[in-house]
């Protein structure tokens, strides 16, 4: 069954994956971008549009992932101080 939620930032949570929206003015540079041989990026090829805005799949920084992996080091590090 596919789920939705609508989030306080106005980001759409759908089968869970969050989508982050955008103005038609404000889209990133690599929306849309049409493959080049020449010159070898990739770019933003889903997206869905809901009223008056254009949702894109949020992506994870590299941050994000560096500060899960801390978090996950220093509960292990308190466990193993508990032994």
């Amino acid at each position: 069954m596919k789920t939705i939620k609508f989030l306080k930032n106005k980001s759409i949570r759908l089968n869970n994956v969050t989508y982050k929206p955008y103005l038609v003015g404000k889209l990133p540079q690599k929306f849309a971008y049409i493959y080049d041989e020449d010159e070898e990026k990739e770019g933003i090829t889903e997206w869905f549009n809901y009223k008056g805005l254009t949702y894109i799949e949020a992506k994870d920084s590299i941050w994000n992932e560096i500060s899960k992996d801390n978090e996950r080091m220093n509960v292990e590090m308190l466990f193993n101080s508990m032994n």
